[in-house]
């Protein structure tokens, strides 16, 4: 029975052994028990425990704690956690100790000294490098129980690991104004990164709607109640001593739109439409602006009527208005978040407020010609619309019909000039101007004009002066005048006066004695100064004079010579042979100068033809040959001094033939020619030589080398025994030049040399006064058959020898010995 019930409660009929097992216990309640025995008579008295039993496990030292980790190590610190033991021993943990072992030693030394409950542990004031292991055990009122596992050795040093950053928002983000959002994300690293929020470049700061909150392992950026201030780009930045790591978001914050920019505008007000105009909101909302919603209202009733509600242009025609009536017009914007509060107009009138232009001012007529006439007038009044043309009409005098004079559009300009009028005819002119409303009405009709070409007095000659003189004349020239006056120039008046008189004399008495812009004045005196003037006339009259900008002393002039050469006396000339040498070149001096021509410092050549003329000279030779180059000059000479020039004159031909022409290195075969370059390479370079050979028994040159540069040639393929002459000629671009031919022909035999000496010389006989000899032929003839062999003897202590004959055969019989 529990203990304080008085009810007992059997727990078992039949227990046959001396002890049973009580189950269905309650943990924590006291319980007595008591047991009877029991045989086939019946049950005896019941023996009852003395005390009352407490129902509960049996208390043991617990068991060991589990997952002890290491969650972080610096170089003087290291952090542990842990999990409390699956079984507590029957009894509340009472504390844990922490114990380390220095690797290296045997024996583990407890790190807590006080009474510890928590189950995360920082050992701090390690020393840097050094390495330890780490168990952890529980307690209870029973005891100590079993060591953790040991940790892992741990070195105390600080851990790097560059910053990761894991995001759970995109590059992306809209919200509607009032709504909250927030940026989250993960990070890590060590040692443990520095967060900051930033939003376009900026740093975020807490207020009462922003919150940021970051954790060892976690971000977090959150903005309650949003307005549009919020969009922006916002950026976290997680950094520590490796480096750095940012996430972006673009934010925006989207509401309708702000209202249109006023004022409303009226570009065009007619009597029954209007053309309103106004400026994007300032604020799209964030959000592109969709449409803009249009009304309009007569300002004396209440009623708003719809104009359209599906335009994106900041423009609108008003139509459908009353004349006379004032209207209002209201404006909305509109985007994907809602539409604006309205922009109104102020009150507006429908009527029109434009009209045709006014008729311009009676034309001016100017520039009349026998075909055409130029119309000038001012610009009108333009009726309130730009002029955007004008109309111009012609008509003869007693005519009654007025005709348009172009079809085409006539503007900006104020003037036009009309073609295609009829010589002689009488004719007026009228304007009228155009915009978008009409055609205003004309102008009052041009003073008549007939279509004729009119005649003035020219103008003036241009830049007379005086270009030479000599002590009884002056030479005058001049341009002819910019403007004939409509009319041909007949020609020119020419005057002069004495400086101190106040009379012009007359140099020629009527214009068509001087038709041409020149005119030599003469009888004047020597010694004296004169003015000169120049006037044009034509039909109409004489121009007003133009002046000889200074008066001229009337004596004659000395100049220098002066040469101005032309191209052909450029610094060398080159002419190719048979062709026309031609030197020129323009002299100038006062008086005329002296001109000689000389070559080499010596006269030139009788054939050349030399011309002197007013203005210059000219030297020019026919059928150059290549005797004509060298160096010309051209003086020039007079009381004012003198002036040479020289050109080298090079004569392009054929070149001369070569020099030295040699053959050496004779064979059976082939031999070896050279030469050398000719004296003249006819003013070219030397292209290629030409070289051939014939046999001296045929008439016929055969070409055996014609392209080569080089001054020597191996002549091959010789047949042995022939006798060759050999020929030389060079070429350049002008062609082949003579040949250099050698003096008498070679014969194609390889060189002959002296035989070797005859082999096994012995004697087969001797007597008292000869000896007969023997011997076999030399290994080698010297490149010829062997004629005979030379038989010598000497005494025996000698020194010379003696020759004794010439024999044709191998023996000889020496006598007289």
């Amino acid at each position: 029975r529990e203990s304080d019930h008085r009810a007992w409660t059997p727990v078992s009929y039949t227990v046959t052994r001396q002890n049973a097992t009580v189950q269905g216990l309650t943990e924590g309640k006291a319980y007595f028990f008591r047991i009877a025995a029991e045989n086939i008579i019946g049950m005896g008295p019941f023996t009852e425990t003395t005390k009352e039993i407490v129902i509960r496990d049996p208390i043991t030292v617990p068991d060991r704690p589990e997952d002890l980790e290491v969650k972080a190590v610096t170089k003087n610190s290291v952090t542990l956690t842990w999990n409390p033991p699956k079984y507590n021993g029957g009894s509340d943990i009472t504390m844990y100790i922490l114990e380390s072992r220095l690797i290296g030693k045997e024996k583990f030394h407890k790190v807590t000294k006080e009474k510890m409950l928590d189950r995360k542990y920082t050992i701090e004031g390690l020393k840097e490098g050094d390495t330890y292991e780490y168990r952890v055990s529980a307690c209870n009122i029973v005891g100590q129980g079993k060591p953790s596992f040991c940790t892992k050795p741990i070195t105390c040093k600080d851990e790097i690991a560059p910053p990761s950053l894991d995001l759970d928002f995109r590059d992306k983000l809209i919200v509607r104004v009032g709504e909250a959002f927030s940026l989250t994300g993960r990070y890590s690293g060590k040692p443990a990164p520095k967060v900051t929020w930033l939003k376009d470049d900026i740093v975020v700061k807490e207020d009462d709607r922003t919150k940021i909150k970051t954790t060892p392992t976690n971000l977090c950026l959150g903005i309650l109640k949003s307005v549009r201030e919020d969009s922006g780009k916002y950026c976290v930045t997680v950094e520590n001593s490796t480096g750095s790591r940012k996430g972006f978001c673009q934010v925006n914050v989207v509401d309708r739109p702000s209202p249109p920019v006023g004022p409303v505008i009226f570009d065009e007000v007619h009597k029954d439409h209007m053309i309103v105009s106004w400026k994007p909101p300032l604020d799209d909302g964030g959000s592109e602006i969709t449409n803009y919603i249009i009304e309009k209202k007569d300002a004396h009733r209440d009623l708003w009527m719809p104009v359209t509600s599906a335009t994106v242009k900041t423009t609108c025609k008003i139509p459908k208005l009353l004349e006379g009536r004032e209207y209002q017009i209201r404006i909305y914007a509109e985007n994907l978040y809602g539409i604006s509060d309205p922009l109104i107009s102020d009150e507006m009138k429908a009527k029109d407020r434009f009209r045709v232009p006014d008729a311009p001012e009676q034309p001016i007529i100017k520039d009349v010609t026998k075909d055409s006439a130029v119309v000038v007038w001012k610009k009108p009044y333009d009726g309130g619309k730009p002029i955007t043309n004008y109309i111009v009409e012609k008509k003869e005098t007693m005519a009654t019909r007025w005709v348009r004079v172009t079809k085409d559009p006539i503007f900006p300009s104020t003037e036009f000039k009309v073609p295609h009028l009829l010589e002689g005819c009488e004719y007026e002119f009228r304007v009228s101007a155009e915009n978008e409303i009409g055609i205003g009405d004309p102008s009052p009709p041009s003073k008549p004009i007939f279509a004729r070409d009119p005649i003035a007095k020219p103008s003036p000659p241009i830049n007379p002066e005086a270009i030479d003189k000599t002590k009884s004349s002056v030479d005058l020239s001049w341009q002819p005048p910019r403007h004939d006056g409509n009319g041909k120039i007949i020609g020119y008046l020419v005057e002069y006066q004495k400086v101190g008189d106040d009379e012009w004399k007359k140099a020629n008495l009527t214009a068509d004695s001087c038709p041409e812009t020149k005119y030599k004045v003469t009888g004047l005196t020597e010694g004296l100064t004169y003015k000169f003037r120049v006037k044009a006339v034509n039909a109409a009259g004489e121009s007003e004079p133009a002046y000889v900008r200074d008066p001229v002393e009337v004596k004659d002039r000395l100049e220098p010579p002066e040469l101005i050469l032309d191209a052909n006396m450029a610094r060398e000339q080159h002419v190719k042979a048979g062709d026309t040498l031609r030197l020129s070149a323009v002299i100038k001096g006062v008086p005329f100068p002296k001109v000689s021509w000389k070559k080499e410092d010596h006269e030139v050549s009788p054939k050349a033809d030399i011309e002197v003329t007013g203005v210059g000279s000219k030297l020019e030779i026919r059928n150059t040959v290549h005797e004509d180059g060298g160096i010309y000059s051209l003086t020039v000479e007079n009381p004012a001094g003198s002036k040479t020039v020289s050109v080298k004159v090079v004569v392009l031909d054929k070149p001369g033939p070569p020099r030295n022409l040699k053959i050496s290195e004779i064979r059976s075969d082939s031999c070896y020619l050279t030469w050398m370059e000719p004296e003249d390479d006819g003013g070219s370079a030397i292209t290629n030589y030409v070289v051939e050979r014939k046999d001296v028994a045929s008439a016929q040159w055969v070409a055996i080398s014609s392209s080569s540069k080089k001054r020597s040639h191996m002549a091959k393929y010789l047949v042995e025994g022939t006798q060759y002459l050999f020929r030389v000629a060079a070429e350049n671009q002008f062609g082949r030049g003579p040949y250099v031919e050698t003096l008498k022909p070679i014969k194609a035999i390889d060189p002959l040399h002296p035989p070797g000496p005859p082999k096994n010389l012995h004697h087969v006989d001797v007597d008292k006064t000869q000896v007969s000899l023997v011997w076999n032929r030399p290994d080698r003839d010297g490149g010829a058959e062997i004629t005979g062999y030379l038989v010598e003897y000497q005494e025996d202590g000698a020194d010379e020898w003696t020759k004794f004959q010439t024999v044709p055969m191998l023996d000889c019989v020496v006598t007289g010995l």
